[in-house]
């Protein structure tokens, strides 16, 4: 699936180019999110993690509305043909597997353009929006 990008210009000039109005471009954890946390010592049981319910139907109903999937992981390049496989095994559709995500939490991500966050908390369902708290960088004077 081809993903259109908008190329869109900032004082004349072309900057990176953005999804179209109403596409979201999911970046996905894998460990302790859509299976059982595994972590990376013990990659023998990569192959056979339990999946937790809801998440294929889920992530494959986001691809197939037209959003980006890609599972952004802290499995190492080493782990990518395992992870591939249990991926293709339990059905799963997506654009992109990103593998060496910082281990540790606590993640604080800088970008130029929207960030939103979900936390993983023991169910994959519809996403509902609530007010939250968030840190900015402080405009300068």
């Amino acid at each position: 699936m081809k993903i259109k990008l908008k190329n869109t210009e900032e004082n004349g000039q072309l900057v990176s180019p953005v999804l179209k109005d109403g596409v979201k471009n999911f970046l996905i954890d894998i460990d302790g999110t859509i299976c059982e946390d595994i972590p990376n010592e013990e990659p023998e049981r990569m192959k056979d993690a339990e999946i937790y319910p809801n998440t294929v139907e889920t992530i494959n109903k986001w691809f197939d509305e037209g959003h980006i999937i890609t599972f952004f992981t802290s499995r190492v390049e080493e782990h990518r043909e395992v992870t591939e496989k249990w991926l293709n095994k339990h059905g799963f559709k997506y654009h992109g597997l990103l593998m060496g995500k910082p281990r540790g939490g606590n993640y604080h991500w800088i970008d130029n353009h929207i960030v939103r966050a979900t936390r993983y908390k023991g169910t994959f369902s519809e996403l509902e929006t609530v007010q939250a708290e968030v840190q900015v960088l402080k405009e300068e004077n």
